[in-house]
């Protein structure tokens, strides 16, 4: 299956994608474009579609209009090759929390083909660039929320995939563990190549410069900088008035 010359551009181009369960609308016309070697913050509140779209990136669900691709592979015509080409990291844990963290990278580097010496020093490599290497023999239940949600970034890498989709990956973690997770993604990026679609409801954790959609009740609000969003105003307060949310919902 060839890559549509018209993305090569793009890590990710998703353009007027609907889903609905049953009658209930989850997403209407959504589009959006990642830049190769870009980060981009997916902005809403619980409930706006976030998952649903990552859900339908992922191939988890089946868009029924619209056209997503990733790195120019159409989602649904070479799901194999889209998929193949995507890191992600969920809200519910994969990592067995009784396994060390070396045997739940190797399991996992096993269901992408990687096996033997390969996965050995793939593992080794992906554990120092989210600053493991000295938990590697630790059980995943030992580790701290912070460190656990750097090792499901280390699985999501072990491919070597061109997009990381993460979806609320500080959720319940503290101040201190957010902006560590915050500063290895960033870094992923700006050293790896790596894109990022970071879907998030915590306002503090975009800068003036990001790149932002605002998705609200399934439909795209915004897509421009988070300074162009705020216009002179904090970002909570333009979240607030362009979804016409009560104060305190952001």
């Amino acid at each position: 299956m060839q890559q549509s010359a018209a993305s090569n551009a793009a890590a990710l181009a998703v353009a007027g994608v609907s889903h609905r369960f049953g009658s209930v609308e989850a997403l209407r016309d959504v589009s959006l474009m990642v830049p190769q070697g870009s980060f981009c913050a997916l902005l809403g509140v619980n409930g706006a579609g976030k998952s649903t779209l990552f859900s339908l990136i992922t191939r988890l669900y089946d868009s029924t209009s619209g056209r997503i691709e990733v790195a120019g592979y159409d989602a649904r015509r070479a799901s194999r090759q889209a998929l193949a080409r995507i890191g992600v990291v969920f809200q519910s844990r994969a990592l067995d929390g009784d396994l060390t963290l070396t045997q739940n990278l190797a399991y996992h580097a096993a269901l992408h083909g990687i096996g033997g010496a390969a996965a050995r020093a793939r593992v080794a490599e992906v554990l120092a660039l989210v600053g493991l290497h000295d938990r590697a023999a630790a059980r995943v239940s030992t580790l701290s929320g912070g460190q656990q949600r750097r090792a499901e970034i280390a699985r999501a890498l072990l491919h070597r995939p061109q997009l990381l989709l993460l979806d609320e990956a500080t959720a319940g973690l503290d101040v201190r563990a957010r902006a560590d997770v915050m500063t290895l993604v960033r870094g992923l990026i700006a050293t790896q190549g790596v894109s990022c679609l970071w879907a998030t409801h915590i306002l503090d954790e975009i800068l003036p410069a990001d790149h932002v959609v605002v998705l609200h009740r399934g439909r795209v609000l915004a897509d421009t900088t988070s300074a162009v969003l705020a216009a002179g105003q904090t970002l909570a307060e333009a979240f607030l008035q362009l979804t016409g949310l009560p104060e305190g919902a952001a």
